[in-house]
């Protein structure tokens, strides 16, 4: 019987995730610093 030599941890799908929940987050952040700056108080 041969032996298969699998991982037993694939880590490609959770740094994929990983890096889109980043991607979003400092996508939020961006667009509150956006808005934060661009608001006019008026008179």
């Amino acid at each position: 019987m041969k032996f298969i030599n699998l991982p037993l941890v694939s880590w490609v799908n959770g740094t994929i995730m990983i890096g889109v929940f980043a991607v979003v987050v400092v996508g939020l952040v961006v667009a509150v610093y956006l808005l934060m700056s661009t608001d006019k108080k008026a008179k």
